[in-house]
Formats: C-alpha cells, sequence, structure tokens
C-alpha cells in the first residue's frame, strides 16, 4: 500500500508536471581552470606521463594511477573484500573482525636507503591505507578532496609554502600529499625535494608498457627535462610544476556522456532510462536520497555521519576542524560511475550496491548525537531497492571508462605487466617446521640502485645471505649439501631480527648495473639462513625469478 500512495504522489508532482523531472540540473561543463595554471595540450601529456609513472614512489611499485584506474571509476580494483593484501585491520589492529578497513595496497615502510623497516602492523609487508581510494574521475569540480576534506582549493608551494594559486586548485592541492604518504607512495622523512630529483633523473614512463601512442610520439624518447622544457619554457624539474601538470592531466578525466547527461540535456526521461530506472530516480527523489546527492554530479560536497562505523573508529572531518559535531563524517562522494567503485563508503565496507541499500533502508548500523537526521528507517520494498539499483548503474556509468578509450586511456603500468618478479621452486623448512620466505616485488630495471628484497619468516637472530645468479643457487647445495658455504658467493648479509623460529626476518638492497647487455636476461635468488637445528645446518627460501629490463 505504502508504494501505491508513494507513486502516485510522484505522478501528481513529478510527471505531471514534467519540468520537474525533465531538466532538473544544468548538464555537467569542463571542471575549472585555475588561473596561473592554464591547460595547454602538451602539459596534459606531460601530466598523463606523471601521473601514470611508479617511478614517482619512493619504490618504484606505485603511481597516482594505481590506485585511481578508468575501469574502476576512478578508484583502485585492488581494493577487495576479504583479500588480505588489501586488508588494513582496522581501529583495533586484529584482522578479520567487524572494523576490518578494505582499502589500497602502498609500499612497505621504506628507509630513504631503500630497506624496509618493521611497522607494528604490516612488518615488512606492502602497508595498506585507513581508507578507501576516492575517484580521481570528476575530481577536478571539488571545492575540497580527501574524504575528510583536508585539502581547498588554494595551492601552496610544496617547498617554500609560498601560494601559487589562489582558488580553483584542488586537485594540485590534493596531488601534492599522497606522494610523500609513507603508507602509499613515500620513505620515511621523503620531502618534495626528493621527489623532482627522482623525477629529473627517471625515463619518462620506462617502467611502463603499451603507451597510447599519441604520449608515446610526444615523449619520443625525451628525458623529463626536455618535457619540461616544452611545457614551462625552461628544463626546470621543481615540485611545483610536477604537481601543475598532474592537475592538469587530472582535469581532463571528467565523465558526462551517460544516459543520465542525455537526461540533463533535455530528452524525456523515459527516452532515456528504462521503466525500472524511472521507478529508481522517483524513488531517488522522494525518500531523500537527492539531500544529499543533489546536482549535476549527485554530491552536497558536505560532510556527514550516517552509521556506517561507531564515530570513533575514524574521527573523519573532526580530524580537519576539532570540532565535535564533525566526529566521524565524511565528504558525501558524486554518484557517477558509483557502479565500478565497488567496494562502498570510506572503508570499503560494502561490496555490493545491493548492500548499500539495504544499509539505507534500515537507517545505518550505529548512532550519534550528529547522525544525518534522514538516517532512518525507510521501509522499502524490494522493487524499490531494486529500481534504485538500477538507477545507480546503467544510467549514471560512463561507457569510456569500462571501454578506457580517451581520455581515459593509458599505459600499462609495471605492477600489471607480468614482469614483477615471480616464486619458483621449493625451500627448506627451518627451526619449528617455519618455511622462510623471500619477498621481491620492485622493478628489476637496469640502473635500479634500490632492488629491494626481504627473507622473513626464518629464525630470528640467526645470519642469513642473499645469493643471486644466472641459475638457481639451490643447485650448489643440492650437488654437495654437506660442504655447501653461501657466504662465499653471497651479494648481501645479515643477522636477522626476531629471537624465535619464524621471527626472523631482515632486507638487503641491491643495485642493478646500467648494462645493456643485461637487458632480458633473467636470474634467480636465495636466501639462506644459518640453522642447527636441520639437517646440514641451513634453512632456505624458494627461489625468485626475475627478468631484467631497460
Amino acid at each position: 500500500m505504502r508504494s501505491k500512495i508513494l507513486f502516485g504522489a510522484v505522478v501528481s508532482i513529478g510527471f505531471a508536471a514534467s519540468a520537474v523531472y525533465a531538466q532538473p540540473f544544468e548538464p555537467l561543463d569542463r571542471p575549472p581552470v585555475p588561473q596561473g595554471n592554464p591547460m595547454t595540450a602538451s602539459k596534459v601529456k606531460l601530466g598523463k606521463a606523471l601521473f601514470w609513472d611508479e617511478q614517482l614512489s619512493s619504490t618504484r611499485l606505485t603511481a597516482c594511477a594505481t590506485c585511481h584506474r578508468p575501469a574502476a571509476g576512478g578508484s583502485d580494483p585492488r581494493s577487495v573484500i576479504g583479500q588480505f593484501e588489501a586488508t588494513n585491520p582496522g581501529p583495533d589492529a586484529q584482522y578479520w573482525t567487524d572494523d576490518d578497513i578494505t582499502a589500497s595496497p602502498g609500499i612497505p615502510m621504506t628507509k630513504v636507503s631503500g630497506i624496509y623497516l618493521h611497522h607494528r602492523v604490516f612488518d615488512m609487508r606492502i602497508q595498506v591505507g585507513r581508507r578507501r581510494a576516492p575517484s580521481a574521475v570528476n575530481a577536478g569540480y571539488s571545492p575540497m578532496l580527501f574524504w575528510d576534506g583536508r585539502v581547498n582549493s588554494t595551492f601552496h608551494d610544496p617547498v617554500t609554502g609560498e601560494v601559487i594559486l589562489d582558488g580553483d586548485a584542488t586537485l594540485e592541492s590534493q596531488a601534492a600529499k599522497p606522494v610523500l604518504g609513507t603508507a602509499e607512495m613515500g620513505h620515511v622523512g621523503r620531502d618534495w625535494v626528493d621527489v623532482a630529483a627522482r623525477v629529473e633523473q627517471s625515463r619518462a614512463l620506462a617502467l611502463a608498457t603499451d603507451i597510447p601512442r599519441p604520449l608515446k610520439r610526444w615523449i619520443n624518447g625525451r628525458s623529463y627535462p626536455e618535457l619540461f622544457q616544452e611545457v614551462f619554457g625552461s628544463p626546470d624539474v621543481t615540485p611545483a610544476r610536477v604537481i601543475m601538470a598532474i592537475a592538469t592531466y587530472e582535469r581532463t578525466l571528467y565523465s558526462n556522456r551517460t544516459p543520465f547527461d542525455e537526461f540533463l540535456a533535455g530528452a524525456p526521461i523515459e527516452d532515456v532510462f528504462t521503466e525500472q530506472e524511472q521507478l529508481g530516480w522517483q524513488v531517488f527523489n522522494t525518500v531523500g536520497c537527492i539531500e544529499c546527492h543533489p546536482g549535476n554530479r549527485l554530491t552536497d560536497e558536505r560532510f556527514h555521519y550516517l552509521g556506517v562505523r561507531p564515530p570513533n573508529d575514524d574521527l573523519g572531518r573532526m580530524e580537519v576542524t576539532g570540532l565535535e559535531e564533525d566526529r566521524g563524517k565524511f565528504r558525501t562522494p558524486s554518484l557517477r560511475n558509483i557502479e565500478l567503485r565497488a567496494p562502498y563508503f570510506h572503508n570499503g565496507q560494502f561490496e555490493t550496491l545491493e548492500e548499500v541499500m539495504e544499509f539505507y533502508d534500515r537507517g545505518g548500523d550505529f548512532d550519534a548525537p550528529n547522525k544525518h537526521p534522514l538516517m532512518q528507517p525507510l521501509h522499502l520494498t524490494q522493487e524499490e531497492e531494486d529500481a534504485l539499483v538500477a538507477l545507480m548503474k546503467r544510467p549514471l556509468t560512463d561507457p569510456r571508462l569500462i571501454s578506457e578509450v580517451p581520455p581515459f586511456d593509458h599505459p600499462t603500468l609495471y605492477t600489471d605487466s607480468g614482469r614483477m618478479p615471480r616464486r619458483v621452486g621449493e625451500g627448506l623448512e627451518g627451526s619449528g617446521g617455519f618455511m622462510p620466505n623471500m619477498i621481491a616485488f620492485e622493478p628489476p630495471l637496469l640502473g635500479n640502485d634500490n632492488f629491494t628484497v626481504v627473507v622473513e619468516n626464518a629464525l630470528g637472530r640467526s645470519r642469513a645471505y642473499l645469493l643471486v645468479g644466472f641459475s638457481d643457487p639451490a643447485e650448489g647445495y643440492a650437488a654437495d649439501p654437506e660442504h655447501f658455504n653461501p657466504a662465499n658467493q653471497a651479494v648481501a648479509a645479515m643477522i636477522l631480527d626476531g629471537f624465535t623460529a619464524g621471527e626472523g626476518s631482515g632486507s638487503a638492497c641491491l643495485s642493478i648495473p646500467r648494462r645493456l647487455s643485461l637487458n632480458g636476461v633473467t636470474m634467480y635468488g636465495r636466501w639462506f639462513v644459518e640453522d642447527p637445528n636441520t639437517p646440514h645446518g641451513w634453512s632456505m627460501t624458494p627461489a625468485c625469478e626475475f627478468t631484467l629490463f631497460k
């Protein structure tokens, strides 16, 4: 009965007065451009190269684009619920509990030398952020960015603090942050002077493959200083220039070719939405969804506590303002391309849009004095929930993102290219039955002076040796285990951290020569760990196989 009354009311005030629904908002125009950072074709290309270049990170593992993929709606497809590599254990620091966060894998905690540090939660493994990566698509419209809105439209030089752009520069302000984040892209103590020096010394997109032809033609083998010369008039690679180029490229990542955009441009709703999608639009407008998701971008750009988690789990906006009323509040995301951006909310809590609708239908899961007043049980019928989900999918999805055509075309990242080191062969167990493990994922790029490899799960306080060669080092052990001594061939040796069986760990940095004759050469590495509780006094990791490339 309730749905009949609801839709009867909608017909009388909505479709009967078609202007209310025919053109509810203005069509979406291009994002604003700040004075002082004009868009040019060459600056867009430079920004695109930098955005997709993993060399900007300390470990050469993470680009801006790593967490912001077009086919994932501008968010991170690696954020998968239940996947250990994408899980932050949350405030209780315990995995597989209710406060776990599904977010973006970053980099291990790293020293400037490239040696990995022990993190209290992630140890020497890749860290996972405490919030889900927001979308980079359409980010150029927002007056504040990040879930807590900690950057605004004024851009300060990251070195001097001087105001460079005063207005419409939220993208510049945002782009300055992740590159220094020690969980995202930066080593401990990193600053923008370090970043600019790395860019200056790097060959553009040296780690990438399948570079789009227009971008590859423009780069044409030139160094970054040469590219900066064309874009800015001098070869100086400065932090501000790096950031402004990245932001310029991001301004091209706006999405305005959806069925919803046809509706905004004046097409009758029945011509662009199916009957179920029309029903979803009715429900969207009558049960309060549009209060927080208004306008042609379907966001109020404000901050709300919705009851996703207890407000003390993550203070959200309060971390910026210090105001009690902002405890646990987060910025309203746009609903554009929401179908592509699972999992949902700041902590990646819900895997499907169906789960999101059920969350809203029950009025949220937790309460607080500042909870949004519209977060009350809606008592939607299944038909209404299904219609809302249908509205969130095809009508709001730009097909260019799915097919990754310009401006959403891009190179293939090193981490997606199949060129990462891989585990092969078997190891030898050590004390307590623990099998030591070798971790290597950084690019074996010729000239990489910080190719870091880890040994873990070994006997603590024992001596470990890293052997690397053109054949598997285990062949030497197999040939003569009684007299095998890895110290004679080791490229690195250390006393492992930890005290007991299974606690031993450490890392070593190798320098890969810049010799073209090594291009395409496959090499193997293993750690050998002194362990008196094994038949021949050694435990051994499985092998790591990696192919050098230029």
